[in-house]
């Protein structure tokens, strides 16, 4: 076992993931699931893992460190992160660990850790205590040895998704799922006998070799499958999932993808509608693309609120304006009555609902939307010094001491990188936080041609950093 001095490269800003055997180990995860029981002073512990072939034996591990640590584990076996977030403030326990490495090349793996109530660790809530614990290595000595219970979770966690929707409105649906050889596939075997809809399976089977390439719709080149099997069915409507599905991704009925960012604002729509008094609720979003979603709230008399993107800022915007719904453009949902986490199984539940109760094809739904605001969809280049880019953007486009020609009625904002809106066109600039590249949204208010405009144009600039 490495002494003192050893630096795990696995831990990340949010979660920990790294390739394996490396950079995480069957030694590694011990230390951090003992590690991870010490930091919360923890009784009993949720823990599950991925599909992933190296994830029985990474989870077995970190059982073993949270034992060793007197802590119990309860175990709910295969399962997605959301399952996790769930069986964590469902019962009555300290915290949650799944192993996981979501859409990670298949030699990667990681972890997700939570306390109790499902609360986020990160960087600056533990994450970083629980990664010097185990870097050291110096635990202390429990009273006891704890033991491990199976705790079959899967049961509850479907009656609560099906808490969200009128179950008999989705009758008559054909829905298309593509769980990419991940995990979403074990749930939509257990919600099948449950809901009134005809699913057409694709990549059902849960196989950690990933025959179809790594779950991950975010890429182009992953969406054909979906959008074909949507035409050749004549499905409603199609829906993949990454690895540990708690990001989902919707196809209309012609195969076509949509966007991320028009879904927060239909989930926005879902539950104001679904609400007593919507005037009094909140919805919390990202800042990269804010018209639409704020447009379709302030509709209903309710408050959208702006955050820094990343689930550890989004979560605890939620819990503190306890709003209903929180959403992301990189398909990161978040819901109150979940404990304010993300799922990727709520959202195409009341897209389904939507559709059904409106009569309309979800194409109807977000046509609209995307003539109102158009969007650029997010670009990323790689710059060789991001902040001074930024800086330099921000003088171009704000009249001070630029030499863009714009002029000084840009409404500024600092939330998350740069927010420039004026009256009929808006962007956001931010940098990355692990590699030195910008990413770039564009929208307008429905003029396609100026949004194209204004992409080239800020693009230009870009690209000559």
């Amino acid at each position: 076992m490495a002494g003192n001095g050893t630096e795990y490269s696995c831990f990340k800003a949010y979660d920990i993931r790294g390739k394996v055997p490396n950079e995480l180990n069957e030694e590694i995860a011990y230390r951090i699931g003992r590690a991870f029981a010490e930091h919360l002073q923890a009784k009993k512990i949720c823990l599950g893992h991925d599909i992933r072939l190296t994830s029985p034996q990474l989870a077995a591990a970190a059982a073993k460190g949270i034992n060793d640590a007197g802590c119990d584990v309860l175990d709910i076996g295969m399962v997605g992160t959301e399952e996790i977030y769930f069986a964590t403030f469902n019962n009555d326990v300290d915290g949650g660990m799944v192993v996981t490495a979501s859409h990670n090349p298949k030699d990667y793996n990681g972890m997700k850790l939570v306390q109790r109530g499902s609360a986020p660790i990160s960087g600056d809530s533990g994450l970083g205590e629980i990664k010097r614990i185990a870097e050291q290595g110096k635990f202390s000595k429990p009273g006891k040895i704890g033991g491990v219970m199976a705790l079959q979770s899967r049961a509850d966690y479907i009656e609560h998704l099906l808490g969200y929707v009128d179950v008999d409105a989705l009758r008559g649906l054909k829905v298309v799922v593509n769980a990419g050889h991940g995990g979403a596939g074990l749930v939509i075997d257990a919600l099948e006998s449950q809901l009134p809809i005809e699913f057409v399976k694709i990549f059902n089977n849960p196989d950690g070799h990933f025959p179809q390439g790594i779950p991950n719709p975010l890429l182009v080149e992953n969406r054909e499958a979906t959008s074909n099997a949507v035409r050749e069915s004549g499905a409603d409507f199609g829906i993949a999932w990454d690895g540990d599905f708690d990001r989902c991704f919707l196809f209309d009925e012609s195969g076509a993808f949509i966007e991320g960012y028009y879904i927060v604002g239909l989930l926005a729509e879902a539950f104001l509608n679904k609400s007593a008094q919507a005037n009094k609720e909140k919805i919390v979003h990202d800042p990269r693309l804010v018209w639409n979603t704020q447009a379709i709230v302030q509709g209903f008399g309710a408050t959208a609120v702006m955050s820094k993107t990343g689930h550890a800022f989004i979560k605890e915007r939620m819990r503190k304006e306890n709003a209903v719904y929180g959403g992301e453009m990189s398909a990161h949902h978040y819901f109150r009555d979940f404990a304010y986490c993300d799922s990727g199984m709520i959202p195409w539940l009341l897209v389904a609902e939507l559709v059904a109760k409106k009569g309309q094809p979800l194409s109807q739904l977000v046509a609209d939307r995307q003539l109102a605001y158009p969007v650029s969809g997010e670009i990323n280049r790689k710059v060789a010094d991001p902040a001074a880019l930024l800086a330099r953007i921000e003088r171009d486009y704000t009249g001070t001491g630029g030499d863009a020609g714009h002029n000084v009625d840009a409404a500024i904002d600092h939330t998350d990188g740069l927010s420039v809106a004026y009256k009929e066109w808006r962007f956001n600039l931010r940098m990355s936080n692990t590699e030195p590249v910008v990413r770039l949204n564009v929208e307008s208010r429905g003029d396609v041609r100026l949004m194209q405009e204004k992409t080239k144009e800020l693009l230009a600039l870009i690209d000559k950093a």
